[in-house]
C-alpha cells in the first residue's frame, strides 16, 4: 500500500490533460506518492493520449461516466492508500503542494479530509469560485467560502493564510484520509455531481472528524472546465442536492423548517435566474425542487447520524444566520464582514 494516490477523474479532459498532468507529475515529488487518472467512460481520445504520453502512468478505465461521486466511488475502489487526493484535472499545482495536505494529516489524525488555497487560474492573486480559502454553510444549506460570498470574489492577500477548521472542502482539490472514506461509504451516487463533498465532509463531521484549511498548499483551479457556472445542468445539480443533503444530515427538529425556508428562498433564486440566464436556468431549479420531493421518502431512509447539537452555535459548522441575507441586504461582500451570532 502507497502512502498518497493523487487521483484525477477524468471525462473528455484531453485537453486538461495535455495542460496540467505533466507539472502535477512533476510537483509530486514525494517516493510514496503516485499519481493516476481514473477516466470516467470518456469517448473522446484521453486513454489513447495517456496511453502515448504517459505509458508509466496508472490510467483506471470506468465503463461509462459515473458523475463525479459515482467515479470516484468505484475508482478509489481500485485503490490502496492512506490518503487519497482526488484533484481536478483543470488544476495547476506547486512543487510540494501534496506534501503539505499529507504532512498536515499525519500531524492531525483527527482531521478526515483538508484542503489547499485554490486561486484562480486566469486571475492568479484571487481565490477561485469553488473552494477559495475554506467552506461554510449557512442555516439553510447555502454554501460560501473563505474569500468567496456568490460572485463576489477576494484577491488573496495573505488574509486567510491561518490553517484553521472548515465545514467543507472543496472536491476540486481536497485530500481524504481513506479510512474515514471507507468508514463514512464514500461520496453518495445519488449526488452524481455537486455537492457530493459537502455532504462526505458532513457525514465525516457527524462521525467525529474534523475538516480543514492548509494554506501552505496552494493549487490554481480552472473552474466550470465541465460545466460553465450557469449551465442548466449545473443549476439543477447544485440546487438538487443541496436539498438532498439538508434531508440526509439536519437533524430532525430543524428539518422541515430548513426545507420550507429553501422552497421561498430558492423561489425567489429562480425567479432572478429566469431575468438573468433564461427559462433554462428558470427551468433548472423548478426541476430540482421536483425531483427532490420525488426521491425524498427514499433520502429520508438513508439518514446519517444526528449532527452534534450545537451545530448551529460553532465557527466550525453552520453559521445561524442567512448568507443571503447577509449578503444582498446587508451589503457584506468579504467573509470578514460576516457576523455569525
Amino acid at each position: 500500500m502507497i502512502k498518497t494516490a493523487v487521483v484525477i477523474l477524468n471525462w473528455n479532459g484531453r485537453e486538461f490533460l495535455e495542460k496540467f498532468l505533466p507539472s502535477v507529475i512533476d510537483s509530486t515529488v514525494s517516493g510514496d506518492t503516485e499519481v493516476m487518472v481514473a477516466d470516467n467512460g470518456s469517448d473522446d481520445d484521453s486513454v489513447r493520449w495517456l496511453s502515448a504520453n504517459h505509458p508509466g502512468l496508472r490510467v483506471i478505465r470506468l465503463e461509462r461516466n459515473w458523475g463525479y461521486a459515482g467515479g470516484y466511488n468505484r475508482a478509489l475502489k481500485e485503490v490502496e492508500a492512506e490518503y487519497y487526493i482526488l484533484l481536478n484535472s483543470d488544476v495547476s499545482v506547486e512543487k510540494g503542494w501534496s506534501e503539505a495536505l499529507t504532512t498536515f494529516m499525519d500531524m492531525h489524525p483527527r482531521v478526515g479530509a483538508c484542503q489547499p488555497k485554490i486561486r484562480s487560474l486566469d486571475k492568479p492573486s484571487f481565490f477561485e469560485y469553488a473552494g477559495a480559502a475554506g467552506g461554510f454553510i449557512d442555516m439553510h444549506g447555502y454554501p460560501f467560502c473563505r474569500g468567496r460570498l456568490f460572485d463576489s470574489i477576494e484577491e488573496d492577500r495573505g488574509q486567510y493564510n491561518d490553517t484553521r477548521e472548515i465545514f467543507w472542502a472543496s472536491g476540486s482539490c481536497m485530500a481524504v484520509r481513506a479510512s474515514a472514506f471507507d468508514q463514512c461509504d464514500g461520496f453518495d451516487d445519488a449526488f452524481f455531481l455537486h455537492m457530493e463533498e459537502i455532504d462526505l465532509c458532513w457525514r465525516m463531521q457527524n462521525a467525529g472528524y474534523i475538516i480543514c484549511y492548509v494554506p501552505d498548499a496552494v493549487v490554481w483551479h480552472v473552474g466550470g472546465g465541465t460545466l460553465s457556472y450557469d449551465s442548466p445542468t449545473k443549476i439543477y445539480y447544485n440546487y438538487r442536492n443541496s436539498l438532498m443533503m439538508l434531508a440526509k444530515n439536519l437533524p430532525s427538529r430543524h428539518l422541515h423548517r430548513t426545507i420550507f425556508m429553501r422552497q421561498v428562498l430558492d423561489g425567489l433564486a429562480a425567479v432572478m435566474l429566469l431575468f438573468r440566464s433564461g427559462r433554462a436556468a428558470f427551468g433548472a431549479v423548478v426541476r430540482a425542487h421536483r425531483d427532490f420531493h420525488k426521491a425524498r421518502t427514499a433520502i429520508k431512509t438513508f439518514r446519517t447520524l444526528a449532527p452534534h447539537p450545537d451545530m448551529y452555535n460553532s465557527p466550525h459548522t453552520m453559521m445561524n444566520k442567512s448568507v443571503i441575507f447577509e449578503y444582498y441586504i446587508r451589503g457584506k461582500r468579504n467573509f470578514t464582514d460576516l457576523k455569525w451570532h
